[in-house]
């Protein structure tokens, strides 16, 4: 293990982490950098000059954001009007978009990271057969790419989690998260770290490479929504269950521009890793992050995985890491826990909210299938020691009676950790007993890695899972699986059961000798009552000496990046529409994954998977459009390939680039010739991924005028010479029958963004200025 002492930056006092420290402690602290501080007196006296020019008091959100500000002094501050520039102090990539990211460090220019980054690998092992096979033949598929990001890793200074490792949401929250941390991940799931009092927030790559550079980062300022919680949670009852049940207050974009703050008496009844669960799930509402206030649950989890050090710290500037008495929200909701029942999300959209005593009937209304075939737990979501715990529970009352799982059942472990610590434990044995098959420490199954086999493609089916989306065709690619979204110990009572329309609260299973028998409700410790056991060595330091990082011209899964054109300096005029694009559209609709992550790292391959998934407007198809210019039908990307030299522009309806936080959404329209995106209404890690490779993202300033817009039309942007913010743009429609109609395209670039627009991407501006 490295020696390095870690430094702990607290203002005027500074504490070194030294040999003093347990075996374990070395252990989980080795895997900081040598340069991370964790300066909480910076954080406070930028809070107390933020809260002397704004003469109230501050939310806990507030707090942490702005105690990040480059310039709190002259920053303006305005929730939902200014733009912050902020310095992030970590940066976290999975491999499948570290790939673009680390191809777009490189072609910066720049030698070193400027801040503690590292990349995981996670995403790209394929749920085939069981964790070991599965894990081998991902090591052997995936070798190039692996090698890559090792090696690039080694020569800017970034840490490499090994494949294996584990999902990087669950690797930050036992090393890298902490009370009053800002850290960006390039993966929407990144707020899971709100469950450790961390601001976590999801980017796309380029957004990570300005916190590499040492760039000051953007960041709208957020509203605050405030969720109330009181009460305690009991029974069936899990911290799933809050962000299932304001899925269903806000839906997929209630929570957009915002960051949703959990505070009241009812938080002390929840874990800090089922925190976590609540802050991860947020991304469904699409929210900026989540967080929870700092308290005894955090404070032990944090010594428990070995940073007791960061406890003692987090304790004296407690008062930072809390919401201030009498601060305003935009938005409060409230729940009282003590009421709140077990809930199921679904099919197809993570905000369609049941009590699960409700499912069975609106699924026999719906004519949804009733038979489970696969109940699926795990992921970034739900794999804490915990939630496997709970799961084993229910699992142990079934054999003992006698039954095993009716419907299929996985189990994926959160990290090496979980998964050594629960074998050792013995919730692998008592998990594998009742019929699961445990899969290899990664994303599997959630993302698309998953080679199903039990069903057709187009095969109507239901499947439960403790994952966190559930859009059409993610899980196995099949459009006809009916998806939802629950509780690892619902999934699991159903996966006995068999059937969706199994209540664990009332129902009864019937054993092999004809006993009818209740479960009794789960239980299971929060930690284990032992240390976690670490497994085996999965991190690699980044080496003080670089190596030399080579790409291949031949290669098919990776590609060395060129820069994008600058822009002309005229208006954008008659550019045809690739595809009119009706009802939602998510990053999985517009770049899916699945078979696609292979290519994550090869910008033109990638590209052959644009909006393949969107459904055209004109015919009600996927991946069908008309080419204009040879009255043929043919792919969304052939027609944009054809289409290149003129460019083109896409047409959407609400929240468009729901989802991933994957910046292949954008860079590949960006590649393949699109200049500009109009839409209803944008998710807001996409809409700032466009802007950043030199993409127009433009709303109606009347959604209405989304109807004027005919697949064959041509458009023309006007006003690009007069480009500035707050100003509008205006779109000249010219229809095939010679009229035309001009509407009012509204924007939310500001100044520096618009100079990423002029330079052709923020990359190329970011190269100009150096």
């Amino acid at each position: 293990l490295p020696r390095n002492k870690l430094a702990l930056g607290t203002g005027a006092r500074r504490l070194h982490v030294s040999a003093a420290f347990s075996a374990k402690a070395k252990v989980a602290m080795s895997r900081f950098e040598p340069s991370t501080s964790i300066n909480y007196g910076k954080m406070h006296e930028n809070i107390n000059i933020v809260r002397r020019r704004l003469g109230r008091p501050l939310t806990l959100s507030e707090k942490i954001v702005y105690g990040h500000l480059d310039d709190p002094a002259g920053q303006e501050i305005g929730r939902g009007r200014t733009y912050l520039r902020l310095r992030p102090d970590r940066v976290a990539m999975q491999d499948a978009t570290a790939q673009m990211a680390m191809l777009q460090f490189i072609s910066s220019g720049l030698p070193k990271v400027a801040v503690p980054s590292t990349i995981h690998c996670d995403h790209l092992i394929e749920a085939q057969i069981g964790g070991v096979k599965d894990l081998q033949r991902a090591k052997e598929v995936n070798e190039e790419v692996y090698n890559f990001l090792a090696t690039a890793g080694a020569k800017y200074g970034v840490g490499f989690w090994k494949p294996g490792s584990g999902i990087i949401h669950q690797i930050i929250l036992e090393n890298y998260a902490y009370p009053g941390v800002m850290l960006i991940g390039t993966d929407s799931h990144t707020p899971n770290g709100g469950g450790l009092g961390a601001i976590c927030i999801g980017v796309g790559g380029a957004d990570a490479v300005d916190v590499m550079a040492g760039i000051p980062w953007e960041l709208k300022c957020p509203n605050v929504i405030g969720v109330r919680l009181t009460g305690a949670l009991s029974g069936w009852t899990s911290p799933k269950d809050v962000i299932l049940k304001v899925a269903g207050i806000l839906t997929v974009k209630g929570g957009t521009g915002a960051i949703v703050e959990y505070h009241g008496p009812g938080v002390e009844s929840i874990s800090c890793t089922g925190m976590a669960t609540i802050c991860n799930m947020g991304a469904e509402i699409g929210a900026t992050t989540s967080v929870f206030p700092y308290n005894h649950r955090m404070k032990t989890y944090l010594d428990k995985t070995g940073r007791g050090e960061i406890a003692s710290l987090a304790d004296q500037f407690q008062d930072d890491l809390v919401p201030d008495k009498g601060c305003e929200y935009d938005q409060l909701i409230e729940i009282n826990l003590s009421e709140l029942k077990p809930h199921i999300n679904g099919p197809f959209t993570p905000d369609l909210a049941h009590p699960v005593s409700d499912i069975g009937a609106v699924a026999k209304k719906s004519g949804w299938p009733l038979e489970v075939k696969v109940g699926l737990i795990g992921s970034c979501t739900n794999s804490s020691y915990e939630d496997m715990g709970r799961a084993a529970s229910l699992a142990k009352q079934a054999l003992d009676k006698g039954l095993k799982c009716k419907a299929q059942f996985t189990v994926t472990p959160g990290s090496e950790q979980i998964r050594a610590t629960i074998e050792r434990d013995g919730y692998t044995k008592i998990l594998s007993d009742v019929g699961g098959v445990v899969l290899a420490n990664a994303c599997g199954p959630c993302i698309g890695q998953w080679d199903r086999k039990d069903v057709k493609k187009g095969e109507k089916n239901t499947i439960v899972t403790s994952y966190n989306r559930n859009f059409t065709a993610r899980n196995d690619a099949n459009p006809a699986t009916h998806a939802f979204v629950t509780s690892p110990e619902i999934v699991t009572a159903m996966a006995i059961a068999g059937t969706l329309d199994f209540n664990p609260e009332t129902d009864y299973l019937t054993a092999p000798n004809g006993e009818k028998f209740k479960l009794e409700p789960p239980t299971g410790d929060e930690l284990p009552s032992r240390d976690f056991d670490p497994g085996q060595d999965t991190y690699q330091h980044p080496p003080s000496e670089g190596r030399s990082v080579d790409v291949s011209p031949s290669s098919n899964r990776l590609q060395l990046l060129e820069p994008f054109d600058k822009w002309h300096g005229k208006d954008l005029e008659n550019m045809r529409v690739l595809i009119k694009v009706k009802g939602k559209c998510t990053t999985d609709h517009i770049s899916a994954a699945g078979p696609w992550l292979k290519f994550r790292g090869h910008l033109d391959n990638i590209s052959n998977n644009l909006l393949i998934g969107a459904v055209n407007i004109e015919n009600n198809a996927v991946n069908k459009v008309k080419n204009q210019l040879t009255g043929e039908y043919g792919g969304v990307p052939d027609v944009a390939r054809h289409y290149k030299v003129k460019s083109w522009v896409v047409v959407g309806d609400e929240n468009y680039g729901e989802g991933s936080s994957r910046e292949h959404a954008a860079l590949e329209p960006r590649h393949l010739g699109g200049r500009a995106i109009i839409v209803k209404s944008f998710a807001r890690i996409h809409e700032t991924n466009l802007k950043k490779q030199g993409l127009l993202p433009l709303t109606f300033a009347d959604p209405k005028d989304y109807d004027k817009i005919r697949p064959d039309d041509k458009i023309s942007i006007t006003g690009l010479k007069s480009f500035a913010p707050g100003k509008p743009l205006t779109a000249v429609i010219k229809h095939s029958d010679g009229s035309q109609d001009s509407i009012s395209l509204n924007h939310t670039f500001n100044e520096t963004q618009i100079e990423w627009f002029q330079a052709g991407s923020a990359l190329n501006r970011m190269k100009e200025l150096q």
